[in-house]
């Protein structure tokens, strides 16, 4: 498969993208108050989701759930059981299954699923979002993402867009980048020949994660798809209010 181009993955359907939902002070990310308030706003959301003990797919971005509910506990080693009547955000919403969340929102607006595969999962993580995703009507709203190729490979023909994730410290996996309908480069590498030859060529970039309103404008003119968190909320009100490329600007 060569790589896809901008015809068949629409990057307007994504122009900015909140990372783990538009969270901040009071609000946890990748909550349900969290895609609730992008959906506000009209914005797509990115949300992260790891493979529960008895198979449900749950949303958080580490499979460790310390960091967002103040309680150890590994995604991987529970149950959704366990999870929901042990664990609460820090903002006291439940931690919330995949389920949970496109029943939320509904297909009112695109979300970005990263897939986070743990101790090699990675074929059963595919197959559990496979199936989930198997009846939502419109595909184009919904793309996957995840820095485990393996984990995208098994989705190829379920018409849901497969992003590959770069970071810098492993960049080996560009090997694989004309694989998947688009690449998602760590800002730091947006400059990278192989990134730049990519884009050059009609690839769709989706860079990631810029935090400033300075940051997006930069960078507006070198990707497709913005990836942004923490920003003020008079900055995000006038990035929204500008139009997301040149065309609408004619």
């Amino acid at each position: 498969m060569g790589k896809a181009k901008k015809e068949s993955f629409d990057p307007r359907m994504f122009p900015l993208l909140c990372h783990r939902g538009l969270h901040g002070e009071g609000v946890t990310e990748n909550g349900l108050r969290s895609f609730a308030l992008a959906r506000e706003k009209s914005l797509p959301f990115e949300l992260d989701v790891h493979l529960s003990k008895d198979g449900h797919l749950v949303v958080c971005h580490d499979s460790s759930l310390l960091r967002t509910t103040g309680k150890e506990g590994i995604i991987e080693e529970l149950k959704v059981s366990q999870i929901k009547s042990d664990y609460r955000l820090l903002d006291g919403e439940e931690v919330p299954t995949l389920v949970e969340v496109l029943a939320e929102n509904d297909e009112a607006v695109p979300v970005v699923i990263e897939l986070k595969p743990y101790k090699g999962n990675h074929r059963l993580l595919a197959k559990c979002l496979k199936n989930e995703l198997s009846l939502i009507k419109d595909k184009r709203k919904y793309a996957i993402i995840s820095f485990d190729p393996r984990a995208l490979l098994p989705l190829k023909g379920l018409g849901v867009n497969r992003g590959l994730l770069v970071g810098r410290e492993r960049t080996y996996v560009l090997l694989f980048r004309h694989l998947f309908e688009f690449l998602c480069p760590e800002e730091g590498l947006l400059f990278d020949r192989r990134v730049a030859r990519y884009r050059k060529k009609g690839g769709v970039l989706d860079i990631w994660t810029l935090q400033s309103e300075e940051e997006i404008a930069s960078f507006r003119d070198k990707a497709d798809i913005l990836t942004f968190q923490f920003l003020p909320e008079d900055a995000l009100n006038r990035l929204l209010q500008e139009p997301s490329s040149p065309d609408e600007a004619n």
